[in-house]
């Protein structure tokens, strides 16, 4: 007969996971008393060289939290950097005022500084990070579960990638080759994307943006490409504006991967969380066949697969049934290039043969085809109801003068989309540029229930790609009056001014 190890005999037993793939339960003693979040600078070794990065360290010292069923998000967040900093609570819907969008409503964190956080957090594989855009490709960011009942009873092994892009580059040289256009020289981006749409921008329209600390931005020279000859290059989509130098799943990359110990014939659920500031990845995993089974959290009737695609900021929880012992590579490749990261599941003396950090062939193009969203259905979509309010969001923006846009305005600029509580609204993001936008709403969850002119009960979300000149509906019900954050996902984009408020209104 085989044996499933249950959750809790592997966190017993297992001495080979670390810090990620097994993230402890806190106990419901402790919920009384707020647990200690730290946003703090610590150390990696990338490929044998240190790198300092910033990073979140729960009360046990291991990166982000995990909270048991019905336990709320009673969390004392303490700024151990030598920076202002915020975090927000991705996925969750907080109050307004704890959500984690500098001066919108409440200042950063001075250094020394900390705040109190209470509220009763939506169940699912989140994550949290800083809202300062450079911070984020600093790696400040971690895991956040909330566990449901269910998940207890199941007799499953949880493991979480944590999946992440990574350059030895300051933040602020990596921005400031992204926008200059430095980064695109050598670089096979399949044609220059987006040439001349929005030509004549101001970059200054970026001031004010909420804790935005531009530093060394300032004074680039957006002419640096003026040179370059674009003949008649056609405009096919732009995949990706940087080549990192590593690619990161749970702090590790592929020349030493972390090595997770599973029961042989047993059953794994993984928790795949994007944090990347500019990677959407393909999941693979390889000889096993997995199922989706939730995206963001929420649960979507499952989907057989060995290949699932995570754009920036989404999540997939995947559940795999080992039949044997054995090694088992869990892949995350790079959307529409050949570098790729991971983790190995691994029975106890299993030969875990070299996996190259690169592979034969790129992988594909990020859609909404091969990342399974319009076959995704929601296990509880949301009540049947006509929209009492319908919006299109056009997104829009260039690679040079590198500047991104909602409704044509950077964030300087923005006009606000307006909804009042508890009305049905439906948002039509329009792309009409050649690059996807992952694009996030805050304080909300939403359903897809249109892409490409098609309508589908789809994925409940808080993230949806939007594919180059492509068009994606989601509905949702407006919540909280107060000023909410709508905006792409990928962090460069996010900086160059792709932000704007959804404004809720009481009723």
């Amino acid at each position: 007969m085989t044996h499933h190890l249950s959750r809790r005999g592997f966190l017993a037993t297992s001495a080979a996971a670390a810090a990620y793939a097994t993230m402890p339960v806190v106990g419901r003693a402790q919920a009384l008393e707020p647990l200690l979040l730290r946003a703090m600078t610590r150390t990696l070794d990338i490929d044998g060289r240190a790198a300092t990065v910033m990073g979140l360290l729960g009360p046990d010292d291991r990166p982000g939290l995990s909270l048991d069923p019905g336990q709320r998000f009673a969390v004392r967040l303490e700024n151990q950097l030598d920076v202002e900093t915020l975090i927000h609570w991705h996925g969750q819907i907080p109050p307004n005022a704890q959500d984690g969008v500098p001066n919108l409503p409440l200042p950063p964190l001075a250094p020394g500084e900390s705040r109190d956080y209470d509220f009763a957090p939506l169940p699912g594989t989140h994550w949290m990070h800083s809202h300062l855009p450079l911070q984020e490709l600093g790696l400040l960011a971690a895991p956040l579960i909330v566990r449901r009942a269910e998940d207890l009873a199941a007799d499953r092994q949880e493991v979480v990638m944590f999946l992440h892009d990574f350059s030895f580059k300051s933040p602020e040289q990596v921005m400031e080759e992204i926008t200059s256009g430095m980064a695109m020289h050598g670089m096979n981006h399949g044609g220059m994307a987006g040439m001349g749409a929005t030509g004549g921008m101001d970059h200054g329209a970026m001031s004010g943006m909420p804790g935005m600390d531009h530093g060394g931005m300032a004074g680039m020279d957006h002419g640096a490409m003026a040179g370059m000859d674009h003949g008649g290059m056609a405009m096919t989509a732009d995949l990706n504006d940087y080549d990192f130098d590593a690619y990161l799943a749970n702090d590790r990359t592929l020349s030493d991967p972390e090595l997770v110990q599973v029961e042989p014939g047993g059953r794994v659920l993984l928790r795949v969380i994007n944090a990347a500031a500019a990677t959407s990845f393909w999941i693979e995993t390889g000889a096993v066949e997995a199922r989706l089974v939730a995206v963001d959290g929420h649960a979507v009737q499952p989907i057989s697969g060995r290949r699932f695609g995570a754009a920036m900021a989404q999540r997939l929880d995947i559940e795999i049934d080992l039949s044997s012992g054995g090694a088992f590579p869990i892949l995350a490749l790079r959307e529409g290039a050949r570098e790729r990261t991971g983790i190995v599941l691994a029975s106890s003396g299993a030969q875990v043969e070299k996996i190259h950090g690169t592979a034969p062939t790129a992988a594909p193009a990020f859609d909404l085809d091969l990342g399974q969203e319009r076959s995704l259905r929601a296990t509880q979509p949301l009540p049947e109801r006509a929209a009492e309010r319908r919006q299109m969001v056009m997104l829009g923006g260039q690679m040079q003068p590198y500047v991104w846009t909602i409704d044509g305005k950077t964030w300087a600029e923005r006009q606000p989309v307006p909804a009042v509580t508890g009305e049905r609204v439906e948002l039509t993001f329009h792309n009409m540029s050649s690059m996807g936008h992952p694009m996030h709403l805050h304080g909300h969850v939403f359903q897809v229930v249109e892409a490409g002119g098609q309508r589908f009960s789809g994925a409940v979300r808080d993230t949806v790609y939007v594919p180059p000149m492509a068009a994606v509906t989601v509905a949702l019900d407006a919540g909280e009056a107060a000023r909410w954050m709508l905006h792409c996902h990928q962090m460069p984009h996010l900086a160059s001014g792709m932000m704007t408020e959804f404004a809720v209104a009481a009723n």
